[in-house]
């Protein structure tokens, strides 16, 4: 199937470009600040390496989630009523892009003002995502969301690449210059901040909102009538909505290696500042390419085997790290668990679409977020609480994440995705 065959009726390619260049900018929110430096960072210098301090980090992560988790439903609702998802990513990138920027005043010791704005960036970032992806339906025809989905999510690592490289270059600079990290991961974090403004530019010159408002639903309470009506209908939808609770399941093991890979690269393994940027510059190549290459199997193999054998992949990752005891074994796995990274949530991504009722995947995709967002508050918090109560082994917190992936299989073993796509036309 062609590029251009891949699309809807009246999409253009430089509009799936625009889209997919959102994935592009955002990345590199995701990639420095919650995967390789200002977490490790908030760990061992904003909370001065205590014992509670990994759980301090996910704390202030579980906040912000439990913030989209609440508001996202309603929000995509709204934005399907409205025909306004444009208009509401405008708004949270501005907000992201703020914010992360506002990072860059947390030095040593000032906690709570860095989980605030950890809480609000964060929050602006994952209401943004959501967002974003409720475009993909109104893009690609069905048999192509896999595919490009998956040319989101490759750009996508390849504009984390490309701000984790220039923070990289920048730390390199300001070590030579005799900077310790209180004074070069704040640059860090304006580098990241201008990156995703300005790559986000081609997303609001070239994406269209294709939606129509629907008349008579403008405010709060039809929103909130949209939702209570998805509810009434979920009995149609029953294979959606057993794949949203496998995802919350499998992606809970997903957000905790995002939030916690450079906490244990430095933690566990002994990685250095550098040696880390490395490892998640080497992680995100290996995941542009698993999310491109991915999203074609995908669409040959089939949604569910495509998810299953990442999710297979994620659980031989967590076996080498956890087995670890060298950087060999460490690398290995690291690069495992780049590859799995992008196809997967391709792939979840895709799926979901999929499965959404035409006109309603704002609702749906901000169901798909409400589940993201639950499993980053799971995932990351379960491994925050093992390394406190075990007093910072990051082995055994490794190992027990490891189990919501095997949770994940057992219940996407109750997904029907061709039952579940006739429901969603039907």
């Amino acid at each position: 199937m062609s590029a251009a065959s891949s699309l809807r009726p009246g999409v253009r390619p430089r509009e799936v470009w625009g889209w997919a260049m959102y994935d592009f900018a955002n990345s590199g929110y995701t990639t420095v600040v919650i995967t390789a430096i200002f977490n490790a960072y908030f760990v061992g210098v904003v909370a001065g390496g205590k014992p509670w301090a990994t759980f301090a980090w996910t704390a202030a992560l579980a906040v912000s989630y439990l913030l989209i988790i609440v508001t996202a439903p309603a929000l995509g609702a709204w934005m399907d009523a409205r025909a306004a998802k444009k208009r509401v990513l405008l708004i949270t990138t501005i907000g992201c892009v703020l914010f992360t920027a506002a990072l860059a005043s947390v030095g040593p010791g000032e906690l709570w003002l860095g989980v605030v704005l950890v809480v609000l960036s964060n929050f602006f970032y994952g209401s943004g995502e959501n967002v974003a992806a409720a475009f993909l339906p109104g893009l690609a025809e069905g048999d192509a969301m896999g595919r490009v989905s998956g040319w989101g999510w490759s750009l996508g690592y390849i504009g984390g690449l490309i701000s984790l490289g220039a923070c990289l270059a920048y730390v390199s600079y300001a070590k030579s210059h005799g900077a310790d990290a209180a004074h070069f991961v704040p640059g860090t974090m304006v580098i990241t901040a201008l990156i995703f403004a300005a790559s986000s530019v081609p997303t609001f010159l070239f994406l269209k909102e294709h939606a129509v408002p629907v008349a008579g639903s403008a405010g709060v309470a039809a929103a909130f009538a949209r939702l209570a009506q998805t509810a009434r209908q979920a009995r149609r939808h029953t294979d959606l909505w057993r794949f949203l609770i496998c995802i919350v399941c499998y992606q809970a093991g997903i957000q905790a290696v995002i939030a916690l890979a450079a906490i244990y690269a430095e933690q566990a393994m002994g990685f250095k500042t550098e040696q880390t940027i490395v490892l998640i510059l080497v992680v995100n190549m290996a995941a542009a390419a698993g999310a491109f290459i991915f999203g074609h199997v995908q669409d040959r193999v089939g949604h569910f085997r495509a998810i299953l054998w990442t999710l297979i992949g994620w659980i031989v990752t967590v076996l080498l790290a956890w087995s670890a005891s060298g950087p060999v074994r460490f690398w290995i796995a690291a690069n495992i668990a780049g590859l799995c990274v992008g196809s997967s949530q391709s792939a979840g991504r895709a799926l979901v679409g999929y499965l959404s009722p035409p006109s309603h995947e704002g609702e749906f995709f901000g169901l798909w977020g409400v589940a993201v967002k639950l499993s980053s508050v799971l995932g990351p918090v379960t491994y925050g609480a093992v390394t406190w109560v075990t007093h910072g082994d990051q082995r055994t917190a490794i190992l027990v994440t490891g189990l919501y992936f095997v949770i994940g299989i057992a219940l996407l073993a109750g997904v029907d995705v061709e039952r579940g796509r006739r429901a969603a036309l039907g």
